[in-house]
């Protein structure tokens, strides 16, 4: 009779096997050339924008992780396979949202399609959204459901619990927070997949990066530990290695380390002005959002280069009007908070 832990395990390593091959058959990411996307006016904030803005409405329809996740893979699928201009961006995100609802939430849940845009306060009109999502399905041959870096976390967390489920008590008593949190690597996961730097990397790749980080702090056996996972992912080292590096980094930058109840005041001699755009840049590589392309250069012709582009696609007289414009920097402040919590503020002084 077969040990009920290793038959658990087989299971887990073939569901791991299984995400990889549908992650292999389908990832795809939007290349970024001269602060762009490659071919396109789409810019690394703008993109970010859009998906930071998708956890906002995620968490407004009561969606999972997993619609999120999967939602933000359409997105990046689409913009690799087609060249849209940004004014689509918002109307392809949000299409790319609905879909993956339709794949992962119960009917209660999503409501109607109608309701959904109300709720939203966008001014997308059914007839936009369904075009939209007849267009999304067409480019990616129907075939929406790609493994995330969510499903990793889920899989390599159970690999953990059932492989080594001594881990699950290791500096309980010492840690402010229970260990091999697969609730606080999933939120880690939904930063990083903002990120366009890290947008590069698969969600296998990325899954095991911020894993790994947790099981430094945890245990000084940690790379026997990481070493089995590495090999059952088929991640090659270096990759690796250089995702981590960056994931560190990156939500190391995210941290703040104020005391609690700390009391501001403020001081208008030193109020400094903030950049207009604010992004996170791995240290000692130049950003690709720091260089904007201005409106003048590109010309009205380079826009009909677009390959397989929006225009044709509506060609038929069904013209799709989305205003994006005034979008773009939805979200910029908020951003600019995350850079600095009270640029202008001191500690008051009894």
């Amino acid at each position: 009779m077969k040990n009920p832990g290793a038959a658990e395990n087989q299971r887990l390593v073939a569901l791991l096997e299984d995400a990889l091959g549908r992650e292999m058959r389908l990832w795809k990411v939007p290349v970024f050339k001269n602060s762009c996307i490659q071919g396109t006016d789409i810019t690394p904030f703008q993109l970010q924008d859009v998906i930071l803005w998708l956890g906002e409405m995620c968490r407004l329809f009561n969606f999972c992780q997993e619609t999120f996740a999967l939602g933000v893979c359409v997105l990046n699928r689409l913009l690799a396979t087609v060249k849209a201009p940004p004014k689509y961006l918002k109307c392809i995100a949000f299409t790319s949202l609905i879909l993956s609802a339709k794949i992962n939430e119960e009917d209660e849940v999503i409501g109607s399609v109608k309701g959904l845009v109300v709720q939203s306060g966008c001014n997308f009109s059914t007839a936009e959204i369904l075009r939209m999502e007849r267009i999304i399905l067409d480019k990616l041959s129907w075939d929406l459901y790609t493994a995330t870096p969510i499903d990793f976390i889920h899989i390599f967390h159970a690999l953990l619990i059932s492989g080594h489920p001594h881990l699950s008590s290791v500096g309980a008593h010492s840690q402010k927070r229970p260990c091999l949190q697969a609730a606080l690597w999933t939120r880690q996961v939904q930063h990083c997949m903002a990120c366009h730097q890290l947008s590069q990397f698969k969600g296998s790749t990325l899954a095991l990066a911020i894993i790994t980080l947790e099981l430094e702090r945890l245990t000084p056996d940690w790379f026997s530990v990481f070493t089995d996972l590495l090999k059952k992912a088929q991640i090659q080292s270096m990759e690796f290695i250089h995702c981590k590096e960056m994931v560190d980094e990156y939500l190391t930058s995210l941290e703040f380390s104020l005391p609690a109840n700390a009391v501001y005041i403020f001081d208008s001699t030193k109020m400094t002005k903030l950049q207009d755009e604010v992004s996170w840049e791995p240290a000692g590589k130049p950003g690709l959002g720091q260089t904007r392309r201005g409106k003048g250069s590109q010309g009205e012709g380079d826009t009909d280069k677009f390959y397989d582009g929006f225009r044709c696609l509506y060609n038929e007289g069904l013209a799709l009007e989305v205003d994006g414009d005034s979008d773009t920097n939805i979200l910029h402040e908020a951003n600019q908070k995350n850079v600095s919590p009270c640029p202008p503020l001191h500690p008051a002084v009894s």
